[in-house]
């Protein structure tokens, strides 16, 4: 038997929720896209401090104590991925346990 499709079948309720859901999944996607400029990415301050739940005033003593290196481009502050990545890396202490005797 052929059954009349409408916009109140369950199959089509459940496409047309599965379409709003790739349709936010894709903006958020593009919201989030960063073209790579000579193969890297940059970030701004407020990205990065966002990313290593540090406070931009913080961000701005790494700069100053020259912990973490920066492009400035008139007012605007610049991180390289690849610079964030190596702090990080040169930050890093593996875990060790103490041996009782």
């Amino acid at each position: 038997m052929n059954e009349l499709m409408t916009k109140d079948n369950e199959w089509i309720l459940h496409f047309m929720g599965s379409l709003d859901r790739l349709l936010d999944n894709y903006e958020r996607m593009a919201a989030d896209y960063r073209p790579t400029l000579g193969g890297e990415r940059f970030f701004t301050d407020k990205e990065v401090s966002a990313r290593l739940k540090v406070s931009r005033r913080t961000l701005q003593d790494y700069r100053n104590e020259g912990r973490i290196p920066y492009i400035q481009l008139g007012g605007k502050i610049l991180y390289r991925e690849s610079d964030i990545e190596k702090m990080l890396l040169d930050g890093y202490r593996s875990a060790y346990r103490q041996t009782l005797i």
